[in-house]
């Protein structure tokens, strides 16, 4: 039985998310190729599935004819070069919009029905680094000085969104940070691609999303106006910060009595709040502050202080919202960083990092709702049913149902 999980899979892409003709809409610049572009994308789009950490993997499953069974009759796997030079020209709007739609199929079938966190969307927004070097160099590298030393390290970076809380963890969307123009402009910051990203998401996505989560990057008037203007409510961290109006108010409501005190948190023996509306300059409406002080059974304590512009959810649900931002870096990065390489350049250059950044997200997610709509309690774990992948490409049967026609 746990055999056939790979041909459910692949089952499962066709018929629901229908993946077949969303390849076939991918195009790119190559002129006359042996190869089509989603016969060239559908090798990585199945590698990325089973969790190839890179394409010396993914080539030595294609020697080993590892897929042939789910390419129609005498089709042929494409080479890993000309793999690396689709990605390399590739459309990667065109790939966007695959992951737009898987989205946007999810919302059809009911994933958000209920939530994510008390019945609220709730996302997070997040940088992360998908590759460094200290040689390898492209024209969309970013620059930064090495700790300490005058030479500079080569890297690429990307702002990501994703769900966050109870359920299924799925990539939104995602930016890429540009390189500046030239040695005498700066690179573009994480802030700067979060605004865009937020703006792109509200317009793909429109009343998706119910509250964006960000850490203290975002404790700014520019992010929350570009909340407030995407018509999404936002919940940012607050640490260390030099805005007076944020020091005045924190100084107000640390000489005040909470306004409710928890003792049925879990992990705490007892949560203080406390709370206050204050303005910000060059925000037209009121803000939230909270404070939550938190005392743990072994009397140690720990303070989380957040601004929001949600002005009528409950404060539970704002400690719930806050303490599940990790899930981005826990369920999203970590585990397609240590499972998947996602530090790993697959091809150096510009527009092939993105296109493999997208397919790995698309894969990521497929792979996600695949596991939370589909396994019940068969598996406990993504890792064991990505073993089963594994084993599962060998048992496929060749049949209308599991081919992925690509000719």
């Amino acid at each position: 039985m746990r055999k056939k999980y790979f041909e459910k899979i692949v089952k499962y892409m066709k018929k629901v998310y229908n993946i077949e003709n969303e390849l076939k809409k991918i195009t790119d610049a190559r002129v006359k190729p042996t190869y089509k572009t989603d016969q060239s994308l559908l090798p990585v789009l199945l590698g990325f599935i089973v969790r190839i950490r890179s394409f010396n993997e993914l080539n030595q499953m294609l020697m080993n004819n590892e897929f042939d069974k789910v390419l129609k009759r005498g089709g042929k796997s494409p080479k890993i070069d000309a793999i690396r030079d689709t990605l390399k020209v590739a459309e990667c709007g065109q790939i966007r919009g695959i992951l737009t739609n898987i989205i946007v199929k999810a919302k059809e079938n009911k994933v958000f029905e209920k939530g994510t966190i008390d019945g609220y969307v709730v996302t997070a927004i997040d940088g992360t680094q998908t590759f460094n070097s200290d040689k390898k160099d492209c024209k969309t590298c970013l620059k930064a000085n090495k700790k300490g030393k005058t030479e500079q390290r080569n890297f690429h970076s990307s702002v990501v969104l994703s769900t966050i809380g109870q359920g299924v963890k799925l990539v939104v969307d995602y930016e890429q940070l540009r390189p500046g123009e030239d040695h005498a402009t700066k690179d573009e910051g994480e802030l700067t691609a979060a605004k865009r990203l937020i703006k792109s998401v509200s317009e793909n996505h429109k009343s998706l999303i119910d509250v964006v989560v960000y850490d203290a990057i975002g404790c700014n008037s520019e992010w929350i106006n570009a909340c407030i203007k995407s018509n999404i409510d936002t919940v940012v961290r607050v640490k260390n910060n030099n805005i007076l109006s944020i020091k005045e108010v924190k100084r107000l409501v640390n000489k005040s009595e909470p306004v409710e005190r928890w003792t049925d948190q879990t992990m705490y023996e007892r949560v203080d709040v406390y709370e206050r509306t204050f303005r910000m300059k060059y925000i037209d409406q009121e803000l939230r502050f909270v404070k939550f002080l938190m005392k743990k059974p072994n009397k140690k304590r720990s303070q989380i202080i957040i601004i929001t512009t949600a002005h009528n959810i409950e404060r539970t649900s704002l400690f719930k919202i806050i303490r599940a931002r990790q899930d981005i870096e826990n369920s999203i990065f970590h585990n397609l960083k240590k499972e998947c390489g996602l530090e790993h350049s697959f091809v150096h250059e510009g527009n092939a990092i993105e296109a493999v950044l997208g397919m790995r997200f698309i894969a990521s997610n497929l792979v996600q709702l695949f596991y939370h709509r589909r396994i019940t309690k068969s598996l406990r774990t993504q890792v064991e049913l990505i073993r089963q992948f594994r084993i599962g490409i060998h048992f496929i049967k060749r049949s209308p149902e599991f081919i992925i026609n690509t000719s």
